[in-house]
């Protein structure tokens, strides 16, 4: 795990709050401490183990340059979600989920195409061949495009993994890569079932600042593991020439 992070790190950001035990789904149990005020508490040492365990797992999926899709359609979640998939250049949905992204992706891969070319042909002008009216319908068709499909650009195949802020709110989006066979890995409080995920990372994923602190965690995973393949790649190339050299 990042150095930086520590458990009174978490418990600053609010990282420890789950909801009630009434709320609280069977399989989270093992990552509850206690109640304080009738909140459920997690147990950190464990969110910590499981960070590690996740954040190992990302670095690996950068140094084979595999693709991450970021999923946290929550008003709380979707500006960390958007920095994430911006800052690595992956893919994300920082918005309601659209059916049938993952089990309809030839059809959502047209979407995107044609996003993409509208967006292209206004750029350089070759939209101010039509009336203004149709100009119109043009900016309007891109901006519906963008708010739905716009941090799908680029993404031309499936993803290798998922990552997903509350796999209970993005329960389709998870059924989803489930059914497609994409690995799920997630922030999920203690009303989230974690049999339905691959890895998880029981903590509150419902403060602004819970959500930030492990987004950015997973972020800088992958830069981890994009800075140990360029160092293979680094020392490669420096055995080759010494071998060339001799």
């Amino acid at each position: 795990m990042n150095d930086t992070v520590s458990i009174s790190d978490m418990f600053n950001a609010g990282a420890h709050f789950g909801y009630s035990k009434a709320r609280r789904h069977p399989s989270m149990k093992k990552f509850i401490f206690g109640v304080k005020n009738k909140t459920e508490v997690f147990d950190l040492e464990k969110t910590v183990g499981c960070l590690s365990d996740v954040e190992t797992y990302i670095a690996e999926l950068a140094e084979g340059g595999k693709k991450i899709l970021f999923v946290g359609g929550k008003p709380e979640a979707r500006k960390a979600i958007e920095l994430a998939g911006t800052t690595l250049s992956m893919p994300y949905v920082a918005s309601r989920w659209i059916g049938g992204t993952l089990t309809n992706f030839s059809e959502v891969k047209k979407r995107v195409a044609r996003l993409e070319d509208l967006t292209e042909k206004r750029e350089k002008g070759e939209l101010s061949v039509y009336t203004k009216k149709e100009r119109l319908l043009f900016d309007r068709e891109i901006e519906d495009l963008e708010a739905r499909f716009g941090g799908l650009r680029g993404m031309r195949e499936m993803p290798a993994a998922m990552f997903v802020v509350d796999p209970k709110a993005e329960e389709i989006a998870v059924l989803e890569a489930t059914k497609k066979g994409i690995p799920v890995v997630a922030l999920a409080s203690s009303d989230c079932d974690a049999k339905m995920v691959k890895r998880v990372i029981p903590a509150n994923d419902s403060s602004r600042g819970s959500i930030e602190l492990f987004v950015n965690e997973i972020v800088e995973a992958y830069k981890s593991g994009q800075g140990r393949k360029k160092e293979e790649k680094t020392e490669e190339k420096k055995s080759e020439e010494k071998t060339e050299s001799k």
